[in-house]
């Protein structure tokens, strides 16, 4: 048995090129690179799964979000972890409302076990998760589904998503085959913890988000913190830079922790960094005292002359 929703009468407009994928973006503060906006594109056009790749913090869950607020669609989020199953994620069935219609067709003498079985297995005792909301057809289009963070989820779960991702589709037992008139727009994150199995990478167009250049993290800061003040957002940004290119960190700075620095400096009303300051704020920067202890004091205070160094030969 399938059981197939009809398809919504209309759906916003998806871009049509490169260039409309990347002005979609920046509409809603993204600031992608050319690459990424153009495997972006491809997977809307071939209505391919998106597999994003890459360090925690730099904007692989952003998208999925940009492309619900600019696209008009409804974000449907799967959170991963370890020990994830089925009835969690796709569904599981009300059992207590399921116990009480049991008793009362008991109470009025209904005895026909095969007619209460099909009733209480029913889909008005389904308790819908993230993938079976997601195959459900929307007025506002296709949902976008997000699938974050996979490698924290077990390998018998990532098995159990290639149905959903080849076939668009669920097979409850007790219902039957649920199928999607109009597949979701999905889009899979992974740090990277451990490999993901080839099988699923296939059904997928793959992009690694890496680190920004220091020119678009700084155009990121400055769209994204616009009360930041000139200097001190060029000064943030290299400074940032210079961690990850010389520092053997235990986990180097996101772009995310970049915007979090920048407004917390911004609110200490700094208009360039000291390195008093910049000790003193490096846990919104870094997150291990390791690292916070290996860059403060004169490691700070060596990183800014050398930064306004740069600065001043290059201007």
């Amino acid at each position: 048995m399938t059981v197939e929703a009809p398809a919504p009468a209309g759906s916003p407009t998806l871009p049509a090129s490169i260039d409309e994928t990347e002005t979609l973006l920046r509409s809603a503060g993204y600031i992608a690179d050319r690459s990424l906006a153009t495997v972006l594109y491809l997977s809307l056009k071939m209505n391919r799964p998106l597999f994003l790749e890459g360090e925690a913090g730099v904007g692989k869950t952003e998208i999925a979000k940009v492309l619900s607020a600019t696209l008009g669609r409804s974000l449907i989020r799967l959170q991963c972890y370890e020990g994830l199953d089925v009835s969690t994620a796709v569904y599981e069935w009300n059992y207590a409302a399921q116990m009480v219609e049991i008793r009362i067709a008991e109470a009025a003498g209904e005895t026909d076990r095969e007619m209460l079985g099909k009733d209480v297995f029913s889909e008005r005792f389904l308790i819908k998760r993230p993938v079976l909301q997601a195959l459900e057809p929307d007025l506002g289009g296709a949902p976008i589904f997000l699938i974050d963070e996979l490698d924290r989820a077990d390998e018998a779960f990532e098995a159990f998503l290639l149905e959903v991702l080849s076939d668009h589709q669920v097979t409850i037992p007790e219902i039957g085959t649920i199928h999607a008139s109009q597949p979701p727009i999905v889009v899979i994150t992974t740090n990277r913890t451990r490999e993901i199995h080839d099988a699923l990478k296939r059904r997928c167009l793959y992009h690694w988000v890496d680190y920004p250049t220091a020119e678009r993290e700084l155009e990121i800061v400055t769209t994204k913190v616009p009360g930041v003040d000139d200097r001190l957002s060029r000064e943030i940004v290299a400074f940032v830079q210079m961690l990850r290119a010389e520092e053997d960190l235990f986990k180097q700075p996101g772009v995310a922790e970049t915007l979090d620095w920048a407004t917390a400096l911004t609110e200490l009303d700094q208009l360039a960094l000291d390195p008093e300051t910049v000790s003193d704020t490096l846990g919104v920067l870094l997150k291990y005292q390791d690292d916070i202890d290996r860059i403060k004091g004169s490691r700070t205070r060596q990183m800014i002359d050398d930064l306004r160094r740069e600065v001043a030969a290059g201007a």
